[in-house]
């Protein structure tokens, strides 16, 4: 794997690539909504399914840049020893199979708009704390009481829906561990950058693509890895949707910008992920938004939102994550 040192992408540039990338992300779990209705594959299936596709897209397009990245500039990178790339992928790879296969998982339990938003807004506080232990990143004022305004609200979510039907305890469970892959990620690419480590994020997610699906094929095949003959045309197409625009894509364009766009930047940029989400829950999927799950989610994305400026205050200006979303 190879480490880039510089990248000349225009910050504009950057953020565009990001905004495009969060808004795709707020889809998929719309498709696979839509999925779960009509093709009779199941979240793991699902899962497979969406990162073998992206695998098969992206491998080619990274082989190409790794020819022409050491034709244009051989001496501009370095490459880690076997035993950290091996490392990186297994972590990375583990990770990314935990936050996805949870996340559609929780999609099917508790629908759409509760399990995006838990998993988007729990992700950045468990990154918090755990980066306070692992990576020894000091939390700061703001940054507690932003850790304390995610539980509040993720307890109005619960509790306040208790009995509606609108929140699934256990789905909730399932965002949270989907939460908790994403800042796996997230927490060691930051153990990895504090000692100017690092690998070119795209072929980060092709090897992280690779574990997932090899990790996840047998349980695709006990749940049934083949969707069914009915809505067949429909389910390809939606298929072929989440493997090549959110996923591919969108993060394709998301690793990109973050060559050149603060981690607290993105961080909030991201949000418009669950806002997309709960938009098409509401106005095409027929979920119903409670008082408590609205009260809820404001708390929670607020949370987010003032751990992100907190983190703004503190973080050196150069500091980036290389952590997937969606």
């Amino acid at each position: 794997m190879l480490t880039p040192v510089r990248s000349a992408l225009p910050v504009g540039r950057g953020l565009a690539y990001i905004t495009f990338a969060a808004t795709t992300w707020g889809t998929a779990g719309a498709a696979a909504s839509l999925l779960y209705d009509t093709s009779g594959l199941g979240p793991l299936a699902l899962t497979f399914w969406r990162t073998l596709g992206g695998l098969a897209l992206m491998l080619p397009v990274v082989l190409l840049r790794a020819r022409r990245t050491r034709t244009l500039a051989p001496r501009a990178y370095v490459r880690p020893s076997r035993r950290d790339r091996t490392t990186r992928i297994v972590v990375t790879g583990l990770g990314l199979t935990v936050f996805q296969a949870a996340y559609f998982e929780a999609v099917d339990s508790t629908g759409l708009a509760v399990a995006t938003v838990v998993t988007l807004g729990a992700a950045p506080v468990m990154v918090a704390l755990v980066g306070r232990v692992a990576v020894g990143e000091r939390l700061g004022v703001g940054g507690a009481c932003a850790v304390a305004g995610a539980v509040v609200g993720l307890s109005v979510l619960v509790l306040g829906s208790e009995g509606t039907g609108a929140v699934r305890p256990a789905g909730v469970g399932l965002a949270l561990l989907s939460g908790a892959g994403y800042a796996t990620i997230t927490v060691y690419t930051r153990y990895l950058s504090r000692d100017g480590g690092g690998t070119d994020p795209y072929v980060t997610t092709v090897t992280s693509f690779a574990v997932c699906t090899g990790c996840l094929l047998p349980f695709a095949l006990a749940e049934g890895p083949l969707p069914q003959a009915q809505h067949l045309g429909q389910t390809v197409g939606l298929l072929v949707y989440v493997a090549a625009v959110p996923t591919a894509l969108a993060y394709g364009l998301y690793f990109t910008g973050l060559a050149v766009v603060r981690a607290t930047t993105v961080s909030v940029i991201t949000l418009i992920e669950p806002v997309t989400a709960a938009v098409i829950a509401v106005a095409l999927l027929d979920e119903r938004l409670t008082v408590a799950t609205v009260l809820g989610t404001a708390v929670l994305l607020c949370a987010v939102v003032a751990l992100a400026l907190a983190e703004a205050r503190s973080a050196p200006a150069a500091s980036v994550d290389a952590a997937p979303t969606g």
